[in-house]
Order: C-alpha cells, then structure tokens, then sequence
C-alpha cells in the first residue's frame, strides 16, 4: 500500500554533495560557454566579439543571481542541502526566508528574466551561419541546442527537480498548461 506524501511538508532525505550540485549545474556552465563562444566566433574573435562574449557571461551570471535572489527564497529547499543546484545555500546569505506558498508566483514572473540566455545564441549563431558559413559556427550552435534544449532540461526535470518537494507546485515540473 503507498501513502499520499504532502509534498508542502516533505523534506527529502537525501542531502547534495558540492560535486553533486556542479554536476547538476554542468549543462548549465556549458551552455554559458558554448553560448559565449558563439557570440565571440560570430564576431571573428574581435575585439567587439569577446566584449559580448563576456557580456553574455556577465548575463548568465546576473540570471544566476536574480533566481537566488527573487525565486530560492520562496522555495522549500531555501537553507538546505537539499537543493541539488546549491542555490538554496547561496539564498540564504542574501535574502531572508519568504513565504513558500508564493514559489510558484515568484517562478513565474521572474523566470523570463533568464530565457534570452537560450534565444540570444541561437539567433546570433543563425545570423551569423546566414551571412558567412562557418563549420565551427555549426558546431557550436548543434552543441549549444543539444545542450541547451535536449541535456539540461533532461537532467533538471529526471535530476534536480524529479524529488523536489514543490515539483507539483512549480511552473517547470507541475501541471501548468504551458509547458504541459
């Protein structure tokens, strides 16, 4: 017989090592990288290429701390080993604990902030492939897609996010109609 777990007050057993959180934040270092890389490539290497290269970097650094600052501290992870990316432990020093039954709302309005980081690349890259083919641009841009749509949503969905105790409440696990 399974018992009905209430997945307000679950708290998973299992506590994330250092090497576990980098591992679950690899694909997302990797897509800042490959990301990055098309940006400076598209750019002939150029002075104004790594510039926005790094801008790109810089951006993919801001998105990181805007999630731990406007999302983790709404989460039930929030000051915990539990959190399989670590944010939760970086939240704590930043902002205070919020009121966990606004996870979902503050998901929602404040997860757009990052989505260019998927968008820019891949337009760039297209851009870029258009007006002078480039082998390595193709194979930047088919590791950045790979990466970016097929291994990282894979992972933090089968990964991260498969024992989280708010999966049921989150815009990326739960039943929201937009991501089915």
């Amino acid at each position: 017989m399974t018992q009905d777990i209430d997945c307000k007050k679950y708290r998973p057993e299992q506590e994330y090592t250092h090497a576990q959180e980098l591992i679950d934040n690899l694909p997302y270092i990797v897509m800042a990288i490959v990301g990055s890389s098309i940006l400076a490539l598209g750019f002939g290497f150029s002075f104004l290429g790594w510039i926005l290269g790094g801008l790109y970097i810089i951006y993919v650094m801001a998105g990181t701390f805007w999630i731990i600052i406007f999302v983790c501290p709404y989460c039930q992870y929030y000051d915990t080993r539990a959190c399989p990316c670590g944010y939760g432990q970086i939240a704590v020093k930043l902002r205070p604990k919020s009121d966990e039954n606004r996870f979902m709302e503050k998901f929602n309005k404040h997860i757009p902030v990052i989505v260019p980081l998927w968008i820019i690349p891949i337009i760039a890259g297209a851009y870029f492939l258009v007006i002078d083919f480039n082998l390595l641009m193709l194979i930047l841009l088919i590791i950045f897609g790979l990466n970016s749509f097929i291994v990282l949503p894979f992972l933090s969905r089968k990964y991260g996010c498969a024992h989280c105790p708010q999966k049921d409440d989150c815009p990326w696990m739960g039943k929201n109609p937009l991501i089915g």
